[in-house]
């Protein structure tokens, strides 16, 4: 990817830009396709999407579907702005509580997330572990939940108070993910989730 001399000095130069207009900016560079590009307390992260990834992400998404039903508002890779200095995630998945709707731009707000999914990546693994985790917890998602093909664990974080989870589950890929204790209310089977 190319970026102008001209426009890196505007960037440079200007005041600090919203989200709105960081994304508006990236929008006209040349993303490459397959890549997902998310902005984590002000640095843009670029990560492109593995097989491996996306099949998780479906395996997840049929469960989720099968649980909640066709109608449910679940979403894969779309932004979602979270509290702190320039967060605009798009998660993996992102499932709403019922009855939630998306604001004016077509976005929920963190407050609505029931469940978060997040599939490392080897570019991702510091952001999803540390800074997302963080946030995550901060906007009280109840659940928050990354699936590891490099480890082939899952992390489950739920309990979400004073800006940290209190409780953490780690299950090898194969065993079940028992989520009945949260408001998802369901076993998360990872017997077919693939490893790298």
């Amino acid at each position: 990817m190319t970026v102008e001399l001209t426009d890196r000095i505007e960037m440079a130069d200007s005041e600090e830009l919203t989200l709105d207009e960081l994304f508006e900016r990236l929008e006209h560079m040349p993303v490459p396709e397959g890549y997902k590009v998310e902005i984590v307390e002000g640095t843009v992260h670029m990560s492109p999407q593995r097989r491996t990834h996306w099949k998780i992400i479906r395996r997840v998404l049929r469960q989720l579907e099968d649980h909640f039903g066709g109608d449910a508002e679940i979403d894969s890779d779309v932004r979602i702005d979270f509290p702190g200095h320039l967060n605009g995630f798009a998660p993996d998945l992102a499932k709403a509580v019922e009855g939630a709707t998306p604001d004016d731009k077509g976005r929920f707000a963190p407050r609505d997330l029931e469940f978060v999914l997040e599939v490392i990546s080897r570019g991702t693994g510091a952001s999803d572990y540390g800074g997302k985790k963080a946030v995550y917890a901060e906007s009280e998602v109840p659940v928050y939940l990354i699936a590891d093909p490099y480890q082939r664990k899952c992390h489950l974080f739920t309990h979400p108070k004073g800006g940290e989870y209190r409780s953490e589950l780690t299950v090898t890929f194969g065993e079940p993910v028992d989520l009945t204790g949260t408001s998802l209310g369901l076993v998360l089977s990872t017997e077919d989730f693939p490893r790298d």
